[in-house]
């Protein structure tokens, strides 16, 4: 037998970088350097241990949205030890919302073939988490989300979902989309061995096109959501010093209870 895992990884601004809005309101990604979603990297991880615990013939493909230098996001993938790469790019794609993103992905998937999607828990620079519930809907799978622990066994996906309260144990029959939280394992470093074997790895690129997507549904002009106006965070300001001459702690209190923080 053999078992499909399809990854969904995201190619996200450096969140140490100076990130900020371009002209048409979208985030400007050619001032900062880019980099995998740390939190997709779990996602990763967790197809490698499935594939390392399984009797089954397994291939894993990582797929992207994104501009050219998304690439660098799928080679990281590849040199952490995935088997393939697809990755959609194509210039109306500029501006999608999740749910455009979505559409897209779900359009991959399936194009690609799969018999279990793992994304991570959400990306670094959106943080909205809800690709893997959106992907399952269009899919018309189960999901089983926020998992801490994964495994896969005669056709079904089981998962530990750890809550404040409780964990739970769940399962779901294949094909099914999961996702995967940072308390799932740390993932692996890439070895020199696997950044030169990820050269050799094919990677595909698609367009809208190759999907039978048409602009509209997409970018912008498709997009759900809108951002009407985003306004620079402003610079830090000194803070006020309390200078003890046998009355700091009285100033601190007042200027706590100022602040109502007391």
């Amino acid at each position: 037998m053999s078992l499909r895992i399809v990854v969904t990884v995201k190619y996200v601004p450096d969140a140490t970088g100076d990130r900020h809005f371009a002209d048409d309101l979208t985030v400007d990604r050619d001032d900062v350097d880019g980099l995998l979603s740390e939190l997709d990297e779990y996602a990763v991880e967790q197809a490698l241990q499935i594939s390392e615990n399984s009797d089954d013939d397994v291939e894993i493909t990582v797929l992207t949205v994104g501009p050219e230098d998304a690439k660098d996001a799928l080679r990281k993938a590849l040199s952490m030890g995935a088997d393939k790469a697809v990755h959609v790019e194509d210039d109306d794609l500029h501006g999608t919302d999740v749910i455009g993103t979505s559409l897209v992905l779900a359009k991959a998937i399936e194009k690609a073939g799969y018999d279990l999607v793992i994304s991570g828990l959400a990306s670094t620079d959106g943080t909205m988490g809800v690709v893997p519930a959106l992907l399952a809907e269009r899919l018309g799978v189960p999901q089983v989300t926020l998992l801490s622990e994964v495994s896969v066994e005669d056709g079904k996906v089981t998962g530990r979902r750890d809550g404040d309260a409780a964990s739970e144990q769940l399962e779901a029959s294949l094909p099914a989309v999961v996702s995967v939280t940072d308390q799932s394992g740390e993932a692996r470093y890439p070895s020199f061995k696997g950044i030169m074997a990820a050269k050799k790895k094919p990677v595909e690129s698609w367009d809208l096109s190759d999907l039978d997507l048409e602009a509209g549904e997409v970018g912008l002009e498709g997009a759900w959501t809108k951002v009407e106006s985003a306004t620079a965070r402003p610079a830090r300001t000194a803070g006020t010093i309390v200078k003890d001459e046998g009355e700091g702690g009285k100033q601190l209190a007042e200027f706590l209870a100022g602040q109502k923080f007391i």
